[in-house]
């Protein structure tokens, strides 16, 4: 079956290439002897029929004043020429001298005066200079004489199985080759009813031996018409020359051409009758399926592609052999045994690039096997790479570089090797100066990145001390330095993680022990009322004390429950056009009697006109009041508090300042934890929720509280946006 699709392919691929020379036409009609036989004709006319005439050309020599000015100032105008003259012949007068050599100076210093005189006299006469350039002029023409001539007689060695008889029509000049035969197998008339055979005798001598002249120089000539034939003798036929080889190689290929375009008839008939295929014909090759199945769909392609690019070269080859089998009549077993041996890698490139071709076609028949198949293939993957590649173009294009010096420095030894002398000291001075230099800066990255590498490990394992040092401004010099900022951060992390456990046992412990005190002293005084001997004195003060401490235990609870929604986002705010001097004003009144009673001094300061935002009206009376609240209770006796209110850039400022009676100690950021207060001791009233519900609601308006420490001075400052 494959043997039958492979003798098809040779046979209508030899068709389709020679059936234009082969199939109803004979040797004369064939493209290579139309060639060779149309590159006789211009070549007859050129060198025999109208050669070129060296003296006719002389005769047409003219000089332009453009060429005498060329000729006259090619080396410089006339004082630089003398000059240089003079200059050539200075230090050879002078070594005369030296060596007392006074006829070798006498004839140096006339060889001088001739020059400058030669010089001189071609500023003063065009005449004289014209003269020169005519010869050197006639000197080009007799050079392309000689080579006309060369050329005729390499012409007349080469197509000496042609004839020719010709006349001149203007002339009645007679050329012939000699005495023609009668008995030709070709034979070409020009004249009577066909084309005469014309030669333009204008031609243009380009390629001179100085730069004096302006263009090619160009010999004007007519047109000339000759009638007559060229003819092939019969008996060249049977000659031993290359155009018999050529004429039976030539008839010798059309009869094998027709046996193999007729038997490809035939198995193209049987493909499509008594051997149709089928995929039972390409069973039984399950182990090489799996084999080629395991490749990227790309590289199958690939091998099919270069399958049939094999067999197609194999036809080109063994179309060529038959063509050419006389040429073969000495050995003719050597060249039946290289079309066979063709026609059986001809047979395995077939057979490889259609089975290969149905299995590729089997792995891809629905777009889920296509989709799977662009996924594995390499140029995905390699475009994937690439991708990762340039994601740091610096990287990229170094290494791009790197692999196209290493490239070049290769094919650069190669050619030097081939080239000898000159290219190797060019190849020596590339090397030393652009390929080894290359080749050090890659090792040296290479260096510093195993280094970067074998720190980055440390790094992995915990050990946190030691930074990569950084060095130069390399792509690796910033992977470094990011190494370290994560390093760093991972430092930080730690430090954070440390902190939190710390606050969270922290918090754990205050809440219980600001839960238990209220909940001991309910557990204590319901007791304390179950005695039945109480007086009523003592039973009301219980009772008073019950409900102070019950409405402690709320407060917390309460403040733990709200501080806890703010902090898991549970909590929604309602924004509105807030006047925040009116809501301050409103709040100092809330407070008007607290401050009156107590041992503060408190200083406002607001705009006198209305400072509009859009906030949440309650939850921001909540962040003053719990600022005012925090500084009455934590504040030094006798000491003043201020409160703040004004605009700065697109948000509204609100300043808490006063003397802290405790020293603050600790870290001011911790100040906003939960249950955290200034006063360590808890002697206080607080919850110690005050500055953290304050921090969560501020935080839900997109704004910053911040807290700083300068001593014993405590100052609270909450931003919040004017605008929604």
């Amino acid at each position: 079956m494959l043997f039958l699709i492979t003798w098809s392919a040779f046979a209508v691929i030899t068709f389709v290439n020679h059936s234009h020379n082969y199939l109803f036409k004979s040797y004369f009609d064939a493209d290579y002897f139309q060639s060779s036989r149309e590159s006789y004709v211009e070549q007859l006319g050129k060198y025999v029929l109208a050669p070129f005439d060296a003296e006719a050309a002389k005769k047409q020599i003219g000089v332009s004043q453009e060429e005498i000015e060329n000729y006259r100032n090619y080396f410089g105008g006339l004082t630089e020429q003398v000059e240089n003259i003079r200059a050539q012949y200075s230090e050879q007068i002078m070594q005369a001298e030296g060596a007392q050599d006074a006829s070798l100076k006498d004839m140096l210093v006339a060889e001088r005066d001739a020059k400058i005189a030669d010089i001189k006299k071609n500023f003063e006469s065009d005449e004289y200079v014209e003269e020169k350039i005519i010869k050197l002029k006639e000197n080009v023409i007799d050079e392309y004489a000689s080579e006309q001539a060369s050329l005729r007689q390499d012409f007349l060695n080469e197509f000496t199985y042609f004839n020719y008889h010709f006349v001149n029509v203007e002339t009645g000049e007679v050329l012939d080759s000699g005495p023609q035969d009668k008995n030709n197998v070709f034979r070409e008339q020009f004249g009577d009813d066909n084309p005469f055979l014309t030669v333009n005798k204008a031609v243009y001598i380009d390629g001179y031996s100085n730069e004096y002249m302006s263009g090619p120089l160009y010999i004007d000539g007519e047109v000339e018409k000759f009638e007559g034939s060229i003819t092939l003798p019969k008996s060249m036929v049977k000659s031993d020359s290359n155009f018999a080889s050529e004429y039976h190689s030539f008839k010798m290929a059309k009869i094998i051409f027709f046996i193999v375009w007729i038997t490809g008839i035939m198995t193209i008939a049987a493909l499509f009758t008594v051997a149709k295929p089928s995929k039972e014909h390409f069973k039984g090759l399950e182990k090489a399926q799996y084999a080629f199945l395991r490749m990227p769909v790309d590289v199958r392609i690939l091998l099919i592609v270069i399958a049939a690019f094999v067999w197609v070269a194999l036809i080109s080859s063994t179309s060529n052999t038959i063509g050419n089998l006389f040429y073969f009549r000495h050995n003719i077993l050597s060249a039946v045994f290289e079309m066979i041996m063709n026609l059986f890698f001809m047979y395995l490139a077939v057979s490889a690039s259609i089975i290969g071709a149905i299995w590729i076609f089997e792995s891809v028949n629905s777009e889920e096997k296509v989709k799977q198949q662009i996924r594995h293939a390499m140029l995905y993957r390699l475009s994937e790479g690439m991708q990762d590649l340039f994601l740091n173009r610096s990287v990229g294009l170094q290494a791009i570089g790197i692999l196209g010096v290493s490239f070049l420095a290769g094919i650069g030894f190669v050619g030097a090797g081939y080239g000898g002398g000159e290219l190797v000291i060019i190849y020596i001075l590339l090397f030393f100066f652009i390929a080894l230099p290359a080749v050090l800066v890659f090792l040296r990255h290479m260096g510093y990145l195993n280094r970067i590498m074998k720190q980055t490990q440390e790094m992995a394992a915990g050990r946190l001390t030691s930074e990569i040092k950084v060095k130069g401004r390399s792509i690796f010099a910033k992977h470094a330095a990011n190494l370290n900022s994560l390093r760093e951060g991972v430092r930080n992390s730690m430090s954070e993680q440390a902190k939190s456990e710390r606050l969270k046992t922290e918090l754990i412990t205050n809440v219980s022990h600001d839960l238990r005190t209220p909940l001991t002293s309910i557990i204590t005084y319901t007791d304390l009322l179950k005695n039945p001997n109480l007086s009523d004195e003592e039973r009301k003060q219980y009772i008073d004390v019950l409900d102070k401490k019950s409405a402690r235990l709320k407060t917390l609870i309460e403040d733990l429950f709200e501080v806890s929604k703010m902090a898991s986002g549970n909590i929604e705010i309602t924004r509105q056009h807030l006047d925040l001097t009116l809501l301050m004003k409103q709040l100092i009144g809330e407070h008007e009697e607290e401050f009156a009673k107590s041992n503060f001094d408190l200083r406002v300061s607001m705009p006198k006109q209305p400072l509009f935002a859009y906030v949440d009206g309650q939850k921001m009376w909540r962040v003053i009041d719990n600022l005012l609240v925090n500084a009455m209770k934590y504040s030094l006796e006798g000491t003043r508090i201020y409160l703040t209110l004004k605009q700065t850039g697109s948000a509204a400022e609100i300043t808490v300042k006063n003397v802290s009676k405790y020293e603050l100690t600790e870290n001011v950021e911790e100040l906003t934890e939960r249950f955290k207060r200034a006063d360590a001791s808890r002697h206080t009233d607080g919850s110690g929720l005050g500055l953290a519900i304050a921090q969560s609601i501020v935080d839900l308006h997109n704004g910053r509280l911040t807290i700083e420490v300068d001593g014993d001075l405590f100052k609270v400052t909450v931003l919040v946006p004017i605008e929604y």
